[in-house]
């Protein structure tokens, strides 16, 4: 496990494109796994500029998304499909037949979730996973509980996670209780794997993910047994990890 402590937002988002430009011009047909949420915003930003000054090449990447509400179509603002697209894939060269996310309203959800499973396989796997934290230690949609699932699957939402997403939507009422994510193994068998996390709100959880325990009550700290773990985090994110050191 790495830890990266940087100075702000800005240079960890730096740090993380500068994380996932390596893989691709290590493997140019390389398989990444991407986030949603605020925190990969800026990482976005900066692959969209490298890609415009002609320093890299999505072309033969392949991408598969951590998630997506159940419930919500494609086209609907709220969702990842949307995010994705507005932030990162409208705006790079990565052919659509690439870009994978969970399809937010399936006919047969153990079916699709089956599928999911099955074409990351066929794709060899996910070199670089990109991942955010939850302020309870959600990592994709994954929630605290006494048991985890290993598979992608659908999953209730947290009150917490719900109140945290809430600021997408035009009011609580509105935001899914539920979504289809990638579980824990599906995660934890990326050959890489990233962890952002920025601001003041992290910091606890930052603390309390890296003090020696594991415990499906905080999902992220499963992630200390991964091999090649690199955490980055800003000043106010890991304001806390003086006191654990």
């Amino acid at each position: 496990m790495r830890i990266i402590r940087t100075e702000n937002y800005q240079e960890l988002s730096r740090q993380a494109a500068d994380m996932i430009q390596a893989a691709i011009e290590n493997k140019p047909d390389c398989v990444l796994g991407l986030a949603t949420g605020g925190t990969p915003i800026g990482t976005y930003q900066q692959l969209v500029e490298r890609y415009r000054e002609g320093s890299l090449d999505f072309s033969s990447v392949t991408t598969f998304n951590l998630d997506e509400y159940y419930g919500v179509s494609s086209d609907q603002e709220q969702s990842y499909h949307a995010f994705m697209f507005e932030h990162l894939f409208r705006h790079i060269n990565v052919s659509h037949e690439r870009i994978h996310i969970p399809f937010g309203m399936p006919e047969d959800i153990e079916k699709h979730c089956h599928y999911y499973e099955q074409i990351i396989q066929d794709a060899g796997g996910i070199d670089l996973q990109l991942l955010g934290i939850g302020e309870n230690g959600h990592i994709g949609f994954n929630e605290p509980a006494r048991c985890l699932q290993a598979d992608t699957h659908l999953v209730q939402l947290s009150q917490e996670t719900i109140r945290a997403n809430s600021r997408y939507f035009p009011s609580i009422a509105e935001v899914p209780k539920q979504a289809i994510t990638m579980g824990v193994r599906t995660i934890f068998q990326a050959k890489k794997i990233v962890l952002l996390a920025s601001g003041a709100n992290k910091a606890d959880m930052i603390g309390r993910m890296l003090d020696g325990r594991i415990t499906t009550d905080i999902p992220a700290s499963l992630l200390k047994l991964h091999p090649d773990l690199t955490i980055i985090v800003d000043r106010e994110a890991g304001s806390r990890l003086d006191a654990i050191a």
